[in-house]
Parts: structure tokens; sequence; C-alpha cells
């Protein structure tokens, strides 16, 4: 599984929820702004323009642009390092504000079922699109994940 079947598998209806939370801010903070404008081909990017450009967005996605995928990925994750923090530390993962260490096999340290511990502990308290996307983005990242993980609810 690569991190555009994550894309595929939740659906065009949850990249729009997940290009809705993406915080301008934090893109700058962490100078992602100019390569994400850039890359989504836009002459101004705000909350307005991303959201307008959804459409375009998911056809790039469907084309399998994986290093695209990669860059979409990380701009929507650095605006939920708040999900990140809680998913990690409900799971036990040792890591600092979100980050864990290379060494760290994490994998090791995630037991059976721990996509669904998450979800019911997290989904309420967090927009459903982004926990997903992190949940799923985890699994592929540590757990070699082989399917998307989408609950009905």
């Amino acid at each position: 599984m690569q991190v555009t079947d994550i894309f595929l598998g939740l659906g065009q209806d949850r990249l729009t929820q997940l290009l809705r939370s993406v915080s301008i801010g934090r893109l700058k903070t962490y100078k992602l702004y100019d390569r994400m404008k850039t890359r989504l081909h836009l002459n101004k990017m705000n909350s307005e323009v991303l959201r307008n450009a959804a459409p375009r967005i998911w056809s790039r996605i469907e084309e399998r642009d994986e290093e695209f995928t990669a860059e979409l990925a990380q701009a929507i994750l650095i605006s939920h390092f708040d999900i990140i923090k809680a998913v990690l530390d409900h799971l036990g993962v040792p890591h600092e504000e979100g980050f864990f260490s290379k060494d760290t096999d994490v994998a090791a340290i995630l037991k059976e079922g721990w996509q669904d511990s998450a979800w019911t502990a997290f989904r309420e308290k967090f927009a459903p699109a982004p926990l997903l996307f992190y949940i799923n983005h985890l699994g592929w990242e540590v757990a070699s994940q082989t399917e998307v993980f989408a609950p009905a609810s």
C-alpha cells in the first residue's frame, strides 16, 4: 500500500474535508507553504482556494503520483499534531511532540486492533477525516498496513 492508496481508500469527500483542515499558518511555519503552492499549481493559496482546488487535486491523486501525494500528506499531517500526539500517547508509542525516533520499533508497540482502539477513543473528539488519515498513515509508515482502515461510522 502507498500513500496514494490511503487517499483513494478514504475517498474524494474525505479529501475535501482534509483540505479544509489544512492550516496555512502551519504550512508557513514549517516552510511548506511555497512548495505546496507550487506543487498544487496555485497562484495564491488560502483556505478557500485550497478547497476549490479539491477536484483537480483528486484527479492528480487518481493519476497515482506518489511524490505529490507524499507532499500532500505531509501538509495534512503537520496541520494535525494534536491528533498525532493524542493517538501516539493512547497507543503508548514514545514520541517527542508527535515525532518518534527512527530507532523506535513502533510496529512492535502496536497491538492487535490498535486502529479500532484509536478510532473509538478519538472519533468524537477529532474530525473523522484527519483522524482516519493519520491512523492509516501510521499503519502504512510503521506497520506495513496493506488495506485502508475506514470504519462505517
